[in-house]
């Protein structure tokens, strides 16, 4: 059996020239289709980014149109700010000065009130002096006719003077006697009248009828019409009453005490300087103190 033999047909060279151009043909269409297509990227490329930088430049613009219409908002908000600002200082300063001009005003008026006030006290002094010397001199002059008498009527007058010298106290004495007390070297900055103590548990009971104080001394002074010496020897207790009860409030202040009267005999002041205590009674227009010296130094609870 034989066996079959195939033979393939070789293109011609005329053949493979057609086939070679065909493809540098087709090579070169592939190209050009290339070229332009990178040439339209190309613009498209520029196109955008010539957009960019448009539209870059366009919202640099903006925002600088945007920063020069909120600096002058803002410019004009300040503007408006400091000028209500200036407005309401001088509206204010303007209420501060009337209200100084009304303080002042009633200050005034009241500095007349206290000046008043003061000239009816002293006038009212006067009165209760001369009133104390008429009741001694008309005691006297009745003595030799009738002493018992004398005595009662004495009394009663001295016991109507009691409540007035009350009155004398509270408005003239307790106001300036911080100031004379200033006299001594004390800078008594608060006064008070009237001070009750009631220490049920500790058992102390004592009042107060005149307080000054200050953060390093306090003085208590007790005021009678006309003292004796049993007022005087209770005001020593008084004054043992006030510096326990301070202790137990650990109060460590000094504590010194006074003796006030309308009408003080030289015996009874004499007492009260020995026992260590300050003197005050009327002088003139207005009264005196006298602290004990020398051997009798004011006594420190």
């Amino acid at each position: 059996m034989e066996t079959a033999q195939t033979y393939t047909e070789q293109p011609s060279l005329e053949a493979i020239r057609v086939i070679l151009r065909d493809i540098a043909q087709s090579q070169k269409e592939t190209d050009r289709i290339l070229r332009d297509h990178a040439e339209l990227a190309k613009k498209d490329k520029e196109e955008h980014d010539e957009w960019v930088k448009k539209d870059k430049e366009e919202y640099a613009e903006r925002a600088r149109k945007d920063k020069e219409e909120h600096d002058e908002r803002a410019r004009k908000d300040k503007e408006e700010h400091d000028e209500w600002v200036k407005k309401d200082k001088e509206e204010y300063a303007e209420r501060m000065k009337k209200y100084d001009e009304q303080q002042a005003e009633r200050m005034k008026k009241y500095d007349e009130q206290q000046a008043e006030q003061k000239k009816k006290e002293v006038e009212h002094w006067f009165e209760l002096h001369r009133e104390i010397n008429r009741i001694f001199k008309e005691s006297a002059k009745e003595a030799a006719e009738n002493a018992k008498e004398t005595e009662q009527r004495l009394n009663k007058k001295l016991g109507d003077l009691s409540s007035r010298f009350g009155e004398m106290v509270e408005y003239m004495v307790i106001p300036n006697l911080t100031e004379k007390f200033h006299e001594f070297g004390f800078v008594f900055e608060k006064a008070y009248k009237n001070t009750v103590i009631k220490d049920p548990k500790n058992n102390i009971f004592t009042e107060v009828d005149i307080t000054l104080e200050n953060g390093d001394k306090v003085m208590i002074v007790e005021v009678k019409s006309k003292p004796d010496t049993g007022d005087i020897t209770d005001h020593i207790e008084r004054m043992g009453k006030v510096k326990a009860h301070a202790k137990l409030h650990n109060d460590k202040r000094i504590f010194l005490g006074a003796i006030a009267g309308v009408i003080v005999n030289e015996n009874e002041k004499q007492f009260a300087l020995k026992n260590g205590f300050y003197v005050i009674e009327p002088s003139g227009e207005t009264f005196a103190i006298t602290a004990p010296e020398g051997a009798y130094a004011p006594r420190e609870w």
